[in-house]
């Protein structure tokens, strides 16, 4: 039996949070640790204390907010992580109650996973948020509400696609191992948006694994937020990568290791 290792990127929403904790004591697969890897000074989290967890939760943080330094804290994570493989979600992505079953089926040692979201509403989020009732989250009270991205709602476990692109930070797993080899994350993004997926997916694969989409097996729900990603910023960290990718280093310099 897999024991994974759940990394959730987390900035700022102590109340998300505290929903995806919840879910995750819920999941039907139950061999895994929680790390929160907060890109921000440490937080306190006294008010999971008393939610009675069955899982052990590790904190990593920066020792201030210098701005996005999310694969900084991706690779604090990747050293503690004591799991064969890791998955990665972020702190506004509740997981279906099946996701981390569907990673410790699908994830091998040759595999990258990944899957996507559902788009939860407006109205819906601040319910979930009011009430901390995650049974708000079935089909027909999602189907209703206005959230979007209706199609990643259907729980089609068997469905397995194998792809060429397409991790998206936000849903992914693979074995420690690989990310080891690759030195992990590469610190040199310091912009949202292609660093802790694209860049580590193009490495990844040049390593000669395979891509598998579990996007109706591994489940989230992510909760509605104003949009916080900067166009300009995205556009320099595609501008990084294709340097990067020309100058073919597999192994990050500016990685795990320094």
């Amino acid at each position: 039996m897999k024991y994974l290792s759940v990394v959730i990127a987390y900035y700022k929403n102590p109340a998300a949070l505290s929903l995806i904790i919840k879910a995750l004591e819920r999941q039907s697969y139950q061999n895994f640790e929680i790390i929160i890897a907060e890109d921000d000074k440490k937080s306190d989290f006294d008010f999971l204390v008393n939610q009675n967890l069955k899982h052990k939760i590790k904190h990593v943080f920066q020792s201030e907010d210098t701005g996005f330094r999310k694969n900084a804290t991706l690779n604090k994570a990747l050293a503690i992580s004591e799991g064969t493989h890791l998955v990665f979600i972020d702190g506004d992505c509740i997981p279906h109650h099946q996701f981390l079953k569907a990673y410790a089926g699908h994830l091998t040692d040759e595999n990258i996973c990944f899957g996507r979201r559902v788009m939860i509403s407006p109205k819906l989020t601040s319910a979930l948020y009011h009430t901390g009732d995650l049974g708000l989250l079935n089909f027909a009270t999602i189907f209703f509400s206005g959230s979007k991205r209706l199609k990643y709602l259907i729980y089609l476990p068997l469905i397995i696609q194998k792809r060429e692109s397409g991790i998206w930070g936000h849903n992914w797993g693979v074995a420690k191992k690989h990310l080891l080899e690759i030195n992990g994350f590469d610190e040199d993004y310091q912009t949202a948006g292609v660093g802790e997926d694209v860049d580590v997916e193009w490495r990844l694969l040049s390593k000669g694994l395979k891509l598998y989409s579990i996007r109706f097996a591994a489940i989230q729900f992510h909760l509605h937020h104003k949009e916080n990603y900067n166009r300009e910023d995205v556009q320099k960290g595609k501008k990084l990568l294709l340097q990067k990718q020309k100058d073919g280093f597999i192994r990050c310099k500016n990685g795990l290791i320094k």
